[in-house]
C-alpha cells in the first residue's frame, strides 16, 4: 500500500524540553555511531507529541541522529503505526478487526465509529475531535471486541458503551479503561473457576488499568512530563581504582648466634654467587663471563661422498 505525506503539513516541528531529554536518552542505548537504531521510538515519541507524524518531524529527527531524511522517511512510511495525516485532537480510536474481535462484533463497533466520527477511516470528525480506523490483531483476544484509545485500551465493548466513551471522551472525561463489562481482566465472566486463593485483592483494577488511573490523563499529547525519565541504561564512567598500599618491605635480620663480618655484613645478606642466578642489569658482573662460557662449537662438515664406480 502507497503511503504519501498529508498535503497541508504545519512549518516547524521541536520537541518538548522532557521529550528531547527523552529522546536523547533513547540515543544512549546504542553505541557511538550507531545512533539511528533509536528512529522507531524517537519518532513514535514525536507522533505522541503532536498526534501524527508530520515532515517536520521526520525531519527533525532524521537530523537529531544524523541520518538522510530519505531514511527516516521509509521507515514512517512502511509502519502503519506512524499516522501521516493529522488524526482528531481528542482521541483517534484504533479498533481491533482480526477473527477473535471480529467474530465477537467488531463490525457493530465500527459502525458507531462511522456514525459518530465520520464515514471513512483516517477522517476527521466535523469539529477535529476525533477520527478512528481499523486495525490488526492488537492480542486482547480474550476480552474481545475491543479498541485502543491513546494508550488504553478498552475491551469487552458493546456498541452503546463505545458510544458511551466517545461521549465521555467529547464532554472532557476520561473513562476507565480495561474490561468494560466488569471483569477485572481476562477470567471468566463468571469469576475465576480455578486458583481462586490467588486473587490479588490489591488493587480495584487490573495493572494496566490501575497504572491509567494513577496516571489520570492518558489520552492527551504526550509532554514528556507524565512520568519520571528512568535511563537506567545510563551508568556514570567506572571510578579509578584507588592504588593498593603496599606493605612496607622487612628487612632481613641476622642469624641467630651468627655475628657480622668485619665488614658489617651478616651471613644471610651476602652477595649470592651461586652461577644459577640469573644475568640482569643487576647481575652485570657475571655478564662477561656468561658471554664468554658459551661458546659456539664449529659445525663439522660433512666428509666428502665417494665417486661411484
Amino acid at each position: 500500500m502507497l503511503r504519501r505525506l498529508y498535503h497541508d503539513q504545519p512549518a516547524t516541528f521541536a520537541f518538548t524540553d522532557a521529550n528531547l531529554a527523552w529522546a536523547e536518552a533513547q540515543m544512549k542505548k546504542f553505541p557511538e555511531g550507531r545512533q539511528a537504531s533509536a528512529i522507531i521510538p524517537i519518532l513514535w515519541r514525536a507522533q505522541e507529541q503532536e498526534g501524527w507524524l508530520t515532515r517536520p518531524a521526520i525531519e527533525y529527527v532524521a537530523q537529531m541522529l544524523d541520518m538522510a531524511y530519505m531514511r527516516a522517511l521509509e521507515v514512517a512510511s512502511f509502519y502503519f503505526m506512524f499516522q501521516l495525516q493529522p488524526v482528531g485532537s481528542v482521541a483517534h480510536i484504533q479498533v481491533c478487526g482480526t477473527l477473535s474481535c471480529m467474530i465477537c462484533g467488531a463490525e457493530d463497533l465500527i459502525g458507531v465509529c462511522k456514525d459518530k466520527i465520520a464515514p471513512k477511516a483516517h477522517s476527521l470528525s466535523a469539529d477535529g475531535k476525533f477520527s478512528w480506523e481499523e486495525v490488526e490483531c492488537l492480542g486482547s483476544c480474550a476480552n474481545a471486541p475491543m479498541a485502543q484509545i491513546g494508550k488504553d485500551y478498552y475491551e469487552d465493548l458493546t456498541t452503546a458503551r463505545l458510544a458511551e466513551i466517545i461521549d465521555e471522551l467529547a464532554a472532557c472525561r476520561v473513562p476507565t479503561p480495561g474490561p468494560q463489562n466488569g471483569r477485572f481482566a481476562a477470567e471468566p465472566k463468571g469469576g475465576l473457576t480455578t486458583l481462586k486463593d490467588f486473587t490479588s485483592g490489591k488493587a480495584q483494577y487490573n495493572a494496566s488499568a490501575q497504572a491509567a488511573v494513577d496516571i489520570g490523563d492518558t489520552v492527551k499529547r504526550i509532554d514528556g512530563t507524565e512520568v519520571p525519565l528512568l535511563t537506567p541504561w545510563i551508568t556514570d564512567a567506572p571510578k579509578p581504582k584507588a592504588p593498593v598500599a603496599r606493605k612496607p618491605r622487612k628487612d632481613p635480620k641476622p642469624s641467630a648466634d651468627v655475628p657480622a663480618d668485619a665488614s658489617g655484613v651478616t651471613q644471610q645478606e651476602a652477595q649470592a654467587s651461586s652461577k644459577a642466578k640469573p644475568v640482569s642489569k643487576s647481575n652485570p658482573e657475571q655478564a662477561g663471563a656468561a658471554e664468554q662460557a658459551v661458546t659456539k662449537k664449529p659445525r663439522a662438515k660433512p666428509a666428502p661422498k665417494k665417486p661411484k664406480a
